[in-house]
């Protein structure tokens, strides 16, 4: 398999893309407004214990306090442990509120959620994690050979401070035991550094930030198994170069400077990331899924879409099944979407079929370095899926939600917003004494307001009593709408018709009549201008004299 990165560095943001076989499988982006937060280590203050929920809140400086569990707050002899919730340990127990603690984020905020933090350090390292609060050996579960994950074993032993502990890395597979010490002599000295730093503070402190982007693709990615590293920034590869020179110089002749305008966009990247913030994902069968991502879970459909088979129905959906399991495995890696997730395949009736796709999803997710549990398929044929969720998915760092549909994804149609304008109408109408109400709404509504021909507008004036002015406004959103009463007759004038009669204007021709071809039709602030023989001269600037005023029309002729 033909493993790439490819790095962006601009001036606002650096991206990471991680091809396997020209196939966009991750992509990391950090903006140097919002810095990633994961990984930094802080000396904090407990501002409020809260036995209920067995955790604490933690002050370490940010906007919203850090939320501490319990789990992550007791003295723990290994990690396992540490994730044992039965110990029966009381949070109370543990902390008092104006405590100051050393904590690590875990976690990134994410939407109104404080960052989650740990008490439990963790220092990564080229080939070790070093944790200075517990005293454990972990072997990596990719390197999969007992009698090199023994080796490993014998040498972090060797090597490990007393009364630490220390996790082997994958990419610690085959490497000597003066590399291992290399990395303790570093990592204890930054912890060291650490500590030095949180005796001579108070709370709450930065103590230790994360590597950048690029350093921690270095550190966590980058090794024998990526066949090449392309960066477009010459200083981010000089830069990397001695790096590499420190961890690993072999890797040196595996590195490349691309100094071309849009690396992503030659690369095809872009692409890809525009496609991963779509709902709809085509397979090239033609099948396709459909990816709902909710704050609790994510839903992912499979559809059997344009692709017909040609056999019988159960080859047709077993192939669009398969197709559909690497495809899903690819996208949760390329989106970063974590938490449950639920996958509707298409029902299939045979048990072999059944076992054969969830045998390719376990497959597929392998491949994925962030922890993922199959659980296997509910009554339902639903399959079920959880996958650590540390940092933002690509849908929280690049969107934000829509400010007119809040999020929901959707909008009130042109029928419904119009039905609640008129309510509105009604409404003001009783309550003003004034005898003209001018309605601004987005063309698409005032048109149907108007209605053809004026209709529904003369029966708006009829039950109201009012003389109306509504007026289309494409700078009004679908579901905006602006009523006011209008009492003074200039300001009726200057606000309801924007042209008078005799009067010469340029503008441009938008479109042509709807009924009437010829002639074309101009917008003046929303303002429609019914332009004879305009028809034919749609999207040019022309010069009109208008020669009639109508209260929700004026016509015009050429000049």
């Amino acid at each position: 398999m033909l493993k790439e990165i490819v790095i962006n560095v601009q001036e606002e943001e650096t991206r990471v893309a991680v091809l396997e076989d020209r196939v966009l499988m991750e992509v990391y982006i950090e903006r140097s407004q919002n810095q990633r937060l994961v990984g930094n280590i802080f000396k904090g203050k407990v501002e409020n214990v809260l036995p209920g929920m067995q955790a604490a809140f933690v002050d370490i400086g940010l906007e919203k306090n850090a939320f501490l569990y319990v789990e992550d707050a007791q003295p723990a002899r290994n990690p396992e442990a540490a994730n044992q919730p039965g110990l029966n340990v009381n949070i109370g127990d543990i902390l008092k509120q104006g405590q100051e603690i050393i904590v690590q984020i875990v976690k990134e905020p994410i939407g109104t959620k404080g960052p989650r933090v740990t008490t439990h350090i963790t220092l990564p390292g080229r080939y070790l994690v070093l944790m200075p609060t517990v005293d454990y050996i972990g072997i990596s579960r990719r390197i999969e050979s007992e009698k090199e994950r023994e080796r490993l074993k014998e040498l972090a032993a060797r090597v490990k401070p007393e009364g630490m502990g220390v996790i082997v890395r994958t990419v610690a597979e085959g490497v000597d035991e003066e590399e291992f010490r290399q990395d303790i002599l570093l990592l204890s000295k930054l912890w060291r550094k650490i500590q030095s730093r949180s005796a001579n503070s108070s709370a709450p402190n930065l103590l230790h930030r994360d590597l950048e982007l690029v350093q921690r693709m270095l550190r966590d990615i980058f090794s024998e198994d990526v066949d090449r590293l392309t960066l477009d920034s010459r200083s981010e590869y000089e830069k990397t170069l001695e790096i590499l020179d420190m961890i690993d110089p072999k890797l040196k002749l595996k590195v490349f400077l691309d100094e071309r305008e849009n690396i992503f966009e030659d690369y095809g990247i872009s692409t890809e990331l525009e496609k991963a913030l779509k709902r709809k994902v085509w397979l090239k069968c033609g099948a396709y899924l459909v990816i709902d991502q909710a704050e609790a879970l994510t839903a992912v459909d499979v559809n059997t879409g344009k692709f017909v088979g040609s056999t019988t129905l159960e080859d047709t959906v077993l192939r669009t099944n398969l197709d559909a399991a690497v495809e899903i495995a690819r996208q949760l890696r390329l989106r970063n979407i974590g938490g449950i997730i639920i996958v509707d395949f298409i029902d299939m009736a045979e048990e072999e079929h059944r076992n054969q796709v969830l045998a390719t999803l376990e497959e597929e997710i392998k491949k994925d370095k962030t922890k993922t549990n199959i659980l296997g398929i509910t009554q339902l044929g639903l399959v079920e899926m959880t996958r650590k969720k540390v940092r933002p998915s690509l849908a929280e760092v690049v969107q934000k939600p829509c400010p007119y549909c809040e999020g929901r994804g959707k909008v009130l149609s042109e029928e419904t917003v119009s039905i609640q304008l008129k309510t509105q109408i009604y409404q003001l109408a009783r309550q003003t004494v004034a005898d003209t109400i001018l309605v601004e709404a987005n063309p698409i509504v005032a048109a149907r307001l108007i209605g053809a021909g004026g209709v529904n507008l003369r029966e708006l004036e009829q039950k109201t009593g009012k003389n109306l002015y509504i007026r289309g406004s494409a700078t009004h959103h679908l579901e905006q709408v602006t009523i006011k009463p209008l009492s003074d007759q200039e300001e009726i004038s200057s606000q309801t018709v924007p042209v008078k009669t005799g009067e010469i204007i340029e503008l441009k021709v938008e479109e042509p009549h709807i009924s009437n071809p010829s002639d074309g039709i101009a917008r003046l602030d929303g303002f429609i201008i019914d332009v004879e023989g305009g028809g034919a001269l749609v999207g040019e600037l022309v010069s009109v004299e208008i020669v009639k005023v109508h209260r929700t029309y004026a016509k015009a002729r050429l000049v």
